[in-house]
């Protein structure tokens, strides 16, 4: 595990537009942090990152966003298993081309994956974040 310090939504903005270069087709990555840690900020610039222009918005009540089949970028937070999301169809874009980029995994974490990549974002100060990741 390594750790970056951002002090802005732009520097997490920057770093995440950079660890979407270490990341390829068929990586899950569970984005891990509190409400407003900056899940959605750290998406956009994954999504920057793998070329993506689209306006990156969560998808709370959509559940999943797919962006070109390049990334998908989750929303768990309202399931309450993982039987809902293989329910939903959500589960078969695990192992396709794209990017996983999952918010709230811990409610489906008994459908993910195995080998995911792991990213959290902590809340230190009104704009100071440090995020763990591998």
């Amino acid at each position: 595990m390594a750790t970056f310090l951002s002090e802005s939504a732009q520097k997490t903005l920057e770093f995440a537009t950079e660890y979407a270069k270490t990341l390829k087709g068929g990586d899950v990555v569970l984005l891990k942090g509190d409400m407003g840690a900056g899940k959605t900020v750290f998406a956009k610039g994954v999504a920057q990152g793998l070329g993506i222009e689209d306006e990156i918005l969560s998808p709370t009540y959509a559940y999943m966003n797919d962006y070109y089949g390049k990334l998908y970028h989750y929303d768990c937070y309202r399931l309450t298993c993982g039987e809902q999301a293989e329910a939903l169809g959500l589960c078969d874009y695990f192992y396709g081309n794209g990017v996983c980029l999952i918010e709230w995994s811990q409610n489906i974490q008994s459908v993910l994956p195995k080998n995911c990549k792991v990213v959290e974002i902590i809340k230190k100060g009104e704009n100071l974040r440090e995020i763990v990741y591998e």
